[in-house]
Order: structure tokens, then sequence, then C-alpha cells
């Protein structure tokens, strides 16, 4: 019953840890951490009963587990033969628990014998198992993985009986009907098939996301006035990783209405879910269902047909801490898991941390809307382990094993020798002398970081530099091997560069894209390179939308700021061959205009005094020319004595302006005043 679970980096994988409550009363309580240890604990003493480290623990984390059904080990069987010879009043132990693993493979582990019985590996899954589920009465295992296939195994000669493709993606889970004829599974879609022929009987619209969990919730219709064929008007629940809804869906036979008939709501994704099954359509179903934030979700409810409004909880649970003192506030604890006991009264909450769960029986009130239960779980932290039935194998080394350490693969740390007043240093401190300062113990180590810089910038290998670069942090390493512009070269070196150094190459092309626009176009040739060529690499990361958002962003406003600049652009193209236009004709000058501006010798004084004069009166030229002349005969008698004296000086002043506005271009004279000159 349990959701399954997470420990992975996939976003779209379910919450919480696999967990599950033993058939034969609930005597046990099986969890497989994500350490890849598996642990049986007693709901009653709350002791833990066994604990298991498979081989590969660390390579083949467990993703899910399912016990045996009770009706099945109740069988006799080779087996059961041989563990009453074992032990003693074993008859009412729980027999077999399944494993999926994250490579592929299924373990069957005897909690009696404390120790694995056989491994299901040939012709299976080779990725990710997902669901495991026991068949009630012919003893078959029934598995799912993200190899997109469905696999029905015979536990007793741990082989293949039948192996089919069950979605166009990762199949998520499974569950099998009451009567044990048909299965169901969830990948894009819900899938009822039939398991004698393996043909798909109904198809449903599933969710969004993936499917976490699935189980029927009756067991006969609620209309029985028709004959039951064993699956049509059951009804059966669906949850979803990261959906708040529990969709409940029923099995017709006709092929009319796909999706749910009624939902429930939850404040967070469902973690674990248990339910009590309805005999009868006067009695309704009961659902406990524990969410991600820590908090349990109770509800009764009547199966009999379409509801449109989705439905809320009864009830809700929740544990805090009782908070003593005046400083210190109740703090909440999280629900791991629950399930209904036998009398569907009581209710079995696992509360607290994975390594050390608490495991309490809580009698069910459902007329209060909300229950709040003070624990003080301050003393349970530490480990109740008996170490005689505590199964962990630990490795035997040999004189030949070789240990790895973490570093780049295939670059080794130049071993410097020894310089030679490290001796000296040695030899003081075994003597008992002078205590060897901090400045003596650093020469001793040869430690110069600029030294060492320059050191590693003399190869010529650009991958292996900016690997170095990337994890050192080194800004003048980076500069070497980033500043470069052949497009051949860059090329060259995102195609060398190790996989685990894409990420952060890519972050640290990001934060000089946000530099300056020079550095920016190298910078994107470098992205282009990097892109093209590691997409499928990049493709499967399943952090990566986070990881690039802020590139992403960038190249976005970057994009939508173009478009404003390309309009501002061509604004500014027009306006400066307007400028230009505009004074070209400016700088155009007619024929006639140097005559203007060339002064005869033989030029009477009056006419050059009455330039000069009437500079400002050119406007009345035309109309009062015969006025002009005789008062310029009269002026000029009048002043010829005092003007005979500075007529040198006023000739000399005529060309000195006349000079300076043909260097600025100025003309005071009109065409109208040319043909009046002239």
């Amino acid at each position: 019953m349990a959701a399954g679970g997470g420990g992975s980096g996939d976003p779209l994988a379910p919450a919480g840890v696999p967990c599950a409550f033993s058939p034969h009363s609930q005597a046990y309580f099986a969890l497989a951490s994500t350490d890849g240890h598996l642990r049986v604990w007693e709901t009653t003493s709350n002791r833990l009963h066994q604990e298991y480290v498979p081989s590969a623990h660390l390579s083949g984390t467990c993703t899910c587990l399912a016990w045996a059904p009770a009706r099945l080990q109740a069988k006799e069987s080779p087996q059961r033969k041989k563990r009453k010879s074992e032990a003693v009043g074993t008859s009412n132990q729980t027999d077999l628990l399944a494993l999926g693993t994250a490579i592929g493979s299924i373990l069957l582990y005897s909690t009696v014998k404390g120790e694995l019985h056989s491994k299901l590996i040939s012709g299976g899954h080779d990725n990710r198992v997902n669901c495991i589920q026991w068949h009630q009465d012919s003893g078959c295992l029934y598995s799912c993985s993200d190899d997109k296939h469905i696999v029905e195994w015979n536990v007793q000669t741990c082989k293949v009986k039948c192996k089919w493709k069950g979605d166009n993606s990762s199949v998520s889970s499974l569950c099998i009907s009451p009567d044990g004829k048909m299965l169901l599974s969830a990948g894009r879609t819900i899938k009822l098939w039939v398991l004698e022929t393996k043909e798909v009987y109904r198809h449903f619209t599933g969710h969004a996301t993936p499917v976490s969990s699935l189980m029927f919730t009756t067991i006969r219709p609620p209309n029985e006035s028709q004959p039951f064929d064993g699956i049509t008007g059951l009804y059966f629940l669906s949850g979803a990783v990261h959906d708040r809804l529990l969709n409940v869906w029923q099995v017709r036979s006709e092929n009319k209405e796909k999706s749910a008939v009624m939902s429930f709501t939850v404040t967070d994704e469902p973690v674990y879910i248990d339910l009590t099954l309805s005999e009868n359509k006067e009695e309704p179903v009961k659902l406990a269902v524990v969410c991600r934030d820590g908090q349990v979700h109770l509800f009764e409810h009547i199966l009999n047909g379409y509801c449109k409004k989705p439905l809320t909880s009864n009830c809700t649970i929740q544990i805090a801490t009782p908070g003593k003192g005046k400083k210190s506030t109740p703090k909440p604890i999280p629900i791991l898991a629950a399930g209904f006991c036998s009398d569907k009264m009581s209710l079995l909450l696992v509360y607290g941390s994975w390594f050390q769960p608490t495991i309490e029986r809580v009698a069910l009130n459902t007329r209060e809307p909300h229950m709040c239960l003070v624990r003080d779980i301050s003393n349970c932290w530490a480990p109740k382990v008996e170490t005689a039935i505590t199964k962990v194998r630990t490795p035997v080394m040999n004189s030949e094993a070789k240990v790895l350490v973490p570093g780049i693969p295939g670059h080794h740390a130049a071993i410097k020798p020894a310089p030679p007043h490290t001796e000296q240093v040695e030899s003081k401190r075994k003597s008992g002398g002078n205590e060897v300062s901090i400045e003596e113990r650093l020469g001793a180590m040869d430690i110069d970081t600029h030294k060492k810089g320059k050191e590693d910038l003399q190869t010529n290998s650009f991958p292996v530099l900016l690997t170095q670069g990337l994890e050192s942090n080194d800004f003048e390493m980076l500069n070497k091997v980033l500043q470069t512009r052949n497009l051949n070269l860059i090329k060259k070196t995102v195609l060398r560069m190790p996989l685990h150094t894409i990420i952060p190459l890519l972050q640290e092309l990001t934060k000089r894209l946000q530099g300056h626009p020079n550095s920016a176009v190298l910078m994107i040739q470098w992205l282009k390179c990097v892109l093209t060529v590691h997409a499928s690499y990049l493709s499967t990361l399943p952090d990566l939308v986070p990881q690039l958002g802020t590139l992403y962003q960038l190249m976005e406003s970057r994009v939508k700021t173009f478009q404003k600049l390309s309009h501002l652009h061509g604004k500014l193209i027009l306006l400066i061959t307007q400028v230009t236009a505009s004074e070209k004709t400016k700088e155009t000058t007619s024929p006639g205009q140097k005559a203007k501006l060339v002064y005869e010798e033989e030029s009477s004084e009056e006419e050059s005094d009455d330039e000069i004069a009437d500079k400002d009166s050119d406007d009345n030229w035309d109309e009062d020319e015969e006025e002009n002349e005789s008062e310029k005969d009269e002026d000029d008698a009048e002043e010829e004595d005092e003007d005979a004296e500075g007529k040198d000086e006023e000739n000399g002043e005529d060309r000195d302006r006349a000079s300076e506005k043909e260097l600025n271009g100025d003309s005071d004279l009109d065409p109208e005043n040319e043909s009046e000159e002239e």
C-alpha cells in the first residue's frame, strides 16, 4: 500500500521512502531507507527486529517493497516445512518480503531466516523497478519499471513467466483486482489488463504526473442486482506525484466514461495511502492518506456514483512536541505512515525519523475535525538494536584491493620531492627544541600559489586547463581558455570535456554573458558548442530547468530588447541620413556667389560704403533704389573730408570681414541682391 519512493534525483519521483505493514495483523513494519538498509520494526514493542544490508546497497538502492499476502503464506510449501524444522512457533511469522532496486533486480528477503531468500534477475528489468505486487492466490509476482515493461515472475523458479510492454513511457504503479483476474497499471494512462490474455480491457485518462499509488476500494459493486463479472462496477483509487487530488474511478462495462467519478482533496502530495475495503454498498470506504507535510487525512465515504465537488477530509491528525519552557515552541513531528488496524476503529501511526521511527496505535475519533497529538520523542533517538539478529555484512578487503579516491578521472596530482630543509624541521620537532613556526611549516610544504598557477598554465591542453580552472575557480586559467576566438579549437575543447564539468561550464558562461558585450560575443560561441555537442547528456539531467533558469531568462530578456533596439537603430539611420542630406544642401553654393566676396580696385568708395551701411536694409533695396542713391550722394559730400583719412583702413577691414565670411561659409547677400550688385 506504500506510495513508493523517493531518494532519487528525479523531480517526478514519488515522495517518501518505501515502507509497508505486514499482512499478519500488522505485527511488523518494513522500511527501506535511502542509505540502502532494510529495517523491520515490531509494531507492538517499537523495537528493531531485523536489519539487512544488500551486497550492492549503494548502487542498487531499494525503490519499492511488498509483503507476501497472508493467504499465500498460510499455504504449505517446501520453504514452510524447512522453517518449521528451523524454528518453533513460527507459524504466525511473516514470510517473504519483495524488494525492488534501482538497477532492475528484485530481491526476496525472508524475515524468518533473517537473510536473503532468492534473487530475481535474469530476463527481467534493465532499469529502476517502480512497483511490486503479489498475486493473492497463484504466488506470482508482478513488477513494473522505467523500461516500460511489466514482468510476471514465478517465485518458485525465480524466472520470468511473462513480460510485455505496459506503456510508451515508464510504468510507475500496479494493482491487482480483488478476484485476481485483472491488473491495473499506470504510466501516461491507467490501463486495466486481463491477466490471462495480457490484453487491455479499459483505458483511463490518468493524471498529469506519474501515478504513485493504485488500489481497489471495493470488493463487490454497489448494485448487486446484475450478475457480477469480477470487475464491472468496482471502484479504484489513484494518487500521483505533486498532485493534491486523489481520484476515484469506476470500471464500467460500456466504454463511455473515462474520467474520474469523484476525488478527495488533501493538503500536499500523498506519501502513504491505506484504506479499508468496502464489502457492500452500505459500508463506507475508510481512507487514511499521509501527506508530504506530515499530516494524516481521514476520509469516510460511501461510493455511490458520480460526485462533482472534491471531498474534504473528515478528520486531520498531526503530532507535535510539547514545547517545554518559555522560549521553546512546539515543533511538528512528521508522520511517515499510517495503517488501519483489523478492527477498522484504530490507526497505527509511524512518526519521527526514518532512522528511528516511533510506532503508536491511536483510536479514531471522527467527531473531532482536527486532532493534534503531543508527543515527546527527545529520548527516542538512540537506536535499540539487538546485535544477535542484525544482519550487517562488512566487506572483506585483502592487500591487493585498490582504493579509488574522488577526483578528475585520468588525472593525478604531481608528487613533489621534499625540499632539503624538511629534514631539519622534522629533527627540530623530534629533538624537542624550539617549536617550529607556521611560516617554516608552510615553507616545508612548499606552498606557493602564484608559482603553482604559472606552472599549471604552461600546458597547452585546453580541456585540462578548462577543467582545472572550473574546479579551482582560477580566473587567469579560465581567461586563457575562454578568450580564444578559434571556432575549431572551441569545438574540440568542448568535445573532450568530462561530463561532470558541463554544468559548471554553463554556469561560468552564464556569469560571463552578463558582463561586457565584447566578452558576451565570445561566450555565445562557447555556449552554442556546449548546447549542440552535449545536448543528449543535458536532456538526461532531471534538475536542468532550475540550473539553466538564469541563462534562459538572460537570453529571453536580450531577445526581447533586440526588437526594440533594431527599431531604434532604424530610426537613428533615418535621422542621420536626413541630417547629412540637409548639410550637403547648405554646402552647395550657387555659381555667382564668389563674385560677392571679390572687390575690384577700380570700384568707387561709395559702393563699398553703401554695402557696409545698408547690410541690414536688403529687403527695401529694390523699392527705394533711387532715394538711396540721392541720399548717398549727399552723405558722401558731407563726409568726404572725414573719410579721406580712414579710407585705407576701412578697405582693409572690409577685406578681413570678407575673408572671414568666406571661411565660415556665411553670406549676407541673398540671390536678389546679386543682380543689384552686378
